[in-house]
């Protein structure tokens, strides 16, 4: 029998909408036995609200006040994207209300505001809360997840990750909130997209213990949107040279984890290659078919190229000989999300949701490399 969770939505924009649509897509997933219906939307702005009224007839309550969308009791669920500086409040107020969560990053402006949220999760173990970062479903992915389970890649020797775009090359593009570190805080780009390059490092144990981060503002003042001009305070550009330890050998080794957007060239590319002594393995959203892994076993040092399809983690209407994109991507965290909540685990190790614990590490990571930047040194993490 399927199993329907009512949601919220708090935040309407651009991310709401990729919910919005991942839940109407929801016969994709023949096997899942729960689904998300979204009864209730909440966004300070009226005018982001019709696009949801207008294509989701589950919806019953249209509101400005999160406070009035948490007083629902038709409301079991919420997924929140709002900036940064507001969610320590709004996140502790959905877990006290008694809502699960699934929240954008970096889940606190600062690592302040990330303990207040860990805090109250633990004062309310009842409420299963988890943090969006959707790279890690596409299919590529999944089997370098499974080669770090089996351990295939012997003593690792390097790891590198990042994400990179280029939204703000264009330096008329007027200024918004993420350049503001009332709003965005001071981590920057790192708040903004750190966790999505933090996820599988973190997920296979590959815990920061130092960094030396270089942190770059490149554009300094942008369009204010009323012939002004404003300053752009927070860092566009973040690159992040850390060591971690390999808890299969015990060995340390470079962490290389890169934020950036103003990338010339970059549409939006998230990545991760890892350097073993038996094998090693690349991948990019650049060409999101294409797995590459090399397998050393003496003599010649050959890179194979796999075209993967539709092999997900959640089984898919698609047929596997077709491509995945990023809102299947989405489709699929959500899926995790969901089934997490009703099993009690994910259904495989790298097939699971950044957890909370998980927000922690970056917040440490992130600490250390704002005040890495200050002094120019190596900061224990």
């Amino acid at each position: 029998m399927m199993k329907t969770i009512r949601f919220g939505i708090i935040g309407c924009g651009l991310m709401g909408r990729e919910f919005a649509s991942a839940a109407a897509r929801w016969s994709h997933l023949p096997d899942m036995n729960v689904r998300p219906e979204i009864v209730a939307i909440c966004d300070t702005n009226k005018a982001m609200l019709p696009w949801y009224t207008d294509n989701l007839p589950s919806i019953e309550q249209a509101t400005k006040d999160y406070r009035e969308l948490l007083a629902n009791d038709a409301v079991e669920a919420v997924y929140c994207a709002v900036p940064h500086n507001l969610h320590e409040q709004i996140y502790c107020n959905i877990i006290s209300a008694g809502k699960h969560l699934l929240g954008e990053k970096p889940f606190g402006i600062d690592k302040a505001a990330n303990d207040a949220i860990l805090s109250c999760i633990a004062e309310h173990s009842d409420v299963f809360v988890r943090c969006s970062s959707e790279f890690p479903f596409f299919p590529a992915v999944q089997r370098i997840g499974e080669m770090i389970e089996a351990d295939a890649f012997g003593r690792v020797i390097e790891v590198n990750s990042g994400f990179m775009h280029s939204s703000d090359l264009d330096p008329a593009k007027p200024i918004n909130w993420k350049r503001m570190i009332a709003s965005c805080g001071e981590y920057g780009v790192m708040g903004d997209l750190g966790m999505h390059a933090c996820h599988v490092p973190f997920r296979a144990g590959w815990i920061p213990r130092n960094v030396r981060a270089v942190l770059s503002n490149i554009i300094t003042e942008r369009p204010d949107g009323k012939g002004g001009m404003a300053p752009c305070e927070t860092w566009d550009n973040a690159a992040l040279l850390c060591e971690a330890t390999d808890p299969a050998s015990g060995e340390m080794f470079p962490l290389t984890i890169k934020t950036q957007r103003i990338a010339p060239g970059e549409k939006n590319t998230w990545y991760l290659e890892i350097k073993g002594t038996n094998a090693a393995a690349r991948f990019s959203t650049r060409n999101p078919k294409l797995l590459e892994v090399l397998e050393y076993k003496g003599g010649e040092q050959t890179w194979q190229q796999i075209d993967t399809g539709h092999e997900t983690a959640f089984k898919s209407i698609t047929g596997a000989i077709f491509e995945f994109g990023f809102s299947d991507a989405i489709l699929q965290m959500w899926a995790s999300f969901l089934y997490e909540m009703v099993e009690g685990k994910p259904i495989r190790k790298f097939a699971g949701c950044a957890t909370p614990a998980e927000t922690a590490v970056s917040h440490r990571l992130f600490t250390a490399a704002l005040e890495s930047q200050r002094t120019a040194d190596v900061v224990v993490v």
